[in-house]
């Protein structure tokens, strides 16, 4: 296969990525602010669960071609420490946030009848009030601010991008082996959706919240969306932006240099006069581009 044509096939797959987590994501948010009764306002852990495998199955589909990052604060991390090539950065990044436009057109499509009569039934329309954005993108829960959205977004992306980090390390040997990191990476962005999902909806993707934003731009929302009130549209950007970064270099300089491996080699290469205190990049098939296969396989 031509390079050109892996490359193509790289920023497809993460396009692909985004958009099966957004029509499943999207869906459920769906399910549990449209209908009355809700499915889900009293099982809400059944909301996290889905978009928790929204993101598995999205792995499992298309891992073996990008490594599945589906997340600029992931793309950005991997580049800062785990060798990315930052060539392919802002090309990944334009490919998830497609995705997650792709994605929520496609929900669009199948509830655009129960968006309609629901706006239509509590007397709401979609760019003055805002009418079902929540299907699509997120915004501050009751008592939280902006700036306080800020932080929370920025914490609980540097939580996400640790977990990923941590268990996609080789020298961790606690990390689930193989291809049972996907199930676990989804379990751990339930996990966060349940722990602090009512804050401002975990966003913690600036694909995930931007491209169904720019989508509900479109479609009728306008000012609902961009800039949306306050001027909220800018937070779940920016702020996964910083904490996934964050989150990566308390695992790479705070957890990984003591994995009982990486000591073994910092003593074999101390004579070397190698500085033992740093991580070492370690690529585990180096014939075969970091961004070819899951990150899971590739890059430590």
């Amino acid at each position: 296969m031509s390079e050109n044509k892996r490359y193509f096939g790289e920023l497809l797959a993460e396009f692909f990525a985004v958009a099966i987590i957004i029509l499943f994501g999207d869906g459920v948010a769906a399910m549990y602010s449209l209908y009355d009764p809700s499915p889900y306002k009293t099982a809400y852990w059944g909301v996290c669960i889905v978009w928790g495998l929204s993101v598995t199955v999205a792995i499992y589909a298309t891992g073996a071609v990008s490594g599945t990052h589906a997340n600029p604060a992931v793309t950005l991390s991997l580049a800062l420490f785990r060798g990315f090539s930052w060539k392919k950065v802002v090309p990944y990044m334009g490919a998830q946030v497609l995705g997650g436009l792709a994605g929520a057109a496609l929900v669009y499509s199948l509830y655009v009848p129960v968006i309609d009569h629901y706006n239509a039934a509590h007397g709401l329309t979609r760019a003055l009030d805002g009418g079902s954005a929540g299907v699509f993108f997120t915004h501050p829960g009751d008592f939280i601010t902006v700036s306080h959205a800020f932080w929370d977004e920025a914490v609980l992306t540097g939580i996400l991008v640790f977990g990923i980090f941590a268990v996609t390390c080789q020298y961790n040997t606690q990390a689930p082996q193989a291809n049972s990191g996907a199930l676990i990476i989804g379990l751990l962005v339930a996990i966060i959706g349940a722990s602090a999902g009512y804050l401002e909806a975990w966003a913690i993707n600036p694909a995930r919240d931007f491209g169904p934003r720019l989508f509900c731009f479109f479609a009728g929302w306008g000012q609902a969306a961009i800039p949306a009130p306050s001027n909220y549209w800018w937070v779940p950007i920016a702020a996964p932006m910083v904490g996934g970064p964050i989150g990566a270099a308390i695992y790479q300089y705070g957890v990984r240099p003591y994995m009982p491996r990486v000591s073994v080699m910092a003593t074999e290469r101390s004579s070397e006069a190698l500085n033992i205190a740093e991580p070492v990049l370690v690529v585990s098939n180096p014939s075969v581009p970091a961004s070819t296969g899951p990150v899971i396989d590739k890059v430590s």
